[in-house]
């Protein structure tokens, strides 16, 4: 649904979102981070697309020499600057920006994240952002991308009725919620991201990326743009 990340849950609210995760889900998420920071030496501009309150930047800031963020919703950039602002390490940039229309030059970072499901939450020209966050990336540098495994859809649900007996998602629509979609009531919606189909959605681009299950709950896609 779009405008959902910019308006209902965003800032505070998205933070929310991520207290209340359950134990399994917090270890998905640092799973995930850990995941990138392996990915990150200390000399990369590193560009995190849909940052929004700053989860992944506070530590990507920890390990790069540089690193920039953009995101839809400006309250969440705000909470990004106020909770990044007295940590040491790198020098951070925030941006409100579109993930599919950057305004960075080409192969100006090492490193380019989209990671928990970005590309399906985002709910933009999925082969329009991937082909944005190659543009962004210099030759030889890396690009992750991640949606959910099929073996945590049950953990995944879990996490979703969470929120929404906590009013930041709607009622979870359950006639139409399965096979790695979750449906609430508002008009919510949340896909993910199959192999198969990201295949289909970098056809013709001239890119093999490799597909790695991390923890059991992601699918992390990397690219090396050519």
């Amino acid at each position: 649904m779009p405008g959902y990340y910019e308006e209902k849950l965003a800032a505070e609210k998205l933070r929310q979102a991520y207290e209340i995760a359950p134990l399994r889900v917090r270890q998905y998420l640092d799973a995930e981070i850990n995941f990138v920071l392996d990915h990150i030496k200390p000399s990369d501009k590193v560009l995190e697309l849909g940052c929004g309150y700053g989860r992944v930047l506070e530590w990507v800031i920890q390990k790069a020499a540089f690193a920039a963020g953009i995101d839809t919703s400006y309250a969440s950039l705000t909470l990004a600057h106020n909770s990044t602002q007295q940590q040491s390490g790198s020098c951070l940039c925030l941006c409100l920006a579109d993930a599919a229309n950057l305004s960075f030059r080409n192969g100006v970072f090492d490193v380019v994240i989209c990671i928990q499901n970005g590309i399906s939450a985002f709910h933009v020209d999925q082969r329009k952002l991937i082909e944005e966050a190659i543009r962004v990336t210099r030759p030889g540098g890396t690009v992750l991308f991640s949606s959910y495994s099929e073996n945590f859809w049950d953990d995944r649900l879990q996490w979703f009725e969470l929120q929404a007996q906590h009013g930041l998602l709607g009622e979870i629509d359950y006639n139409a919620t399965g096979d790695g979609v979750i449906v609430c009531k508002d008009g919510f919606r949340a896909t993910t991201v199959k192999p198969d189909q990201f295949m289909a959605l970098i056809s013709g681009l001239g890119i093999k990326p490799d597909t790695k299950e991390v923890d059991r709950s992601s699918l992390f896609y990397l690219i090396s743009p050519p």
